[in-house]
């Protein structure tokens, strides 16, 4: 009996992130009722501090990942491509690392080669902020801060494409 439980404990625990990660959960946040992105102050991997708030003006793609994330490793090939190509059209990408030490980041980002700005909330207190309970998360921000759309699960090139055109400065 209690070898049942574990084993269904244990498959329960497997299949939510599956579906969660699988079944992109979207949320457009209606017109009339958006509301600002809230400030933050984090290192990036070269010790520099870096609030959201110095992005007031452009729109901002705000994700929040981990190394150890298999959808978050997939969608960042696709956050680079959008950042070359949008970085000169008043778009910026803020990777927000959830909770791991710079000496797991930083291999990561020189091996992927990516070139947005990496942020690393190492206490949590961003991830809490923002109600992060799953891994990846993406907040797309218009120039004035106000959040556009927020999607948890991994996101497609497409996607992301479509969303950061909703909030590209004009």
């Amino acid at each position: 009996m209690l070898k049942s439980l574990v084993a269904v404990i244990l498959v329960l625990g497997l299949l939510y992130p599956v579906y969660t990660n699988f079944f992109l959960n979207k949320e457009t946040v209606a017109k009339g009722q958006n509301h600002a992105a809230d400030d933050f102050t984090l290192q990036d991997l070269d010790g520099n501090e870096i609030s959201l708030s110095d992005f007031k003006g452009k729109g901002v793609v705000l994700n929040f990942w981990a190394t150890y994330c298999p959808p978050c490793e997939k969608e960042m090939p696709y956050l680079n491509n959008v950042y070359k190509e949008y970085k000169d059209k008043g778009i910026e990408i803020l990777a927000v690392n959830a909770k791991e030490p710079r000496i797991l980041v930083s291999p990561f980002v020189e091996e992927k080669n990516l070139r947005f700005p990496i942020l690393l909330d190492r206490t949590g207190t961003t991830v809490d902020q923002y109600k992060i309970l799953n891994l990846p998360i993406t907040f797309f921000i218009d120039e004035d801060g106000v959040i556009i759309e927020k999607f948890s699960g991994e996101l497609t090139e497409k996607k992301i494409r479509s969303s950061v055109e909703r909030i590209i400065s004009e």
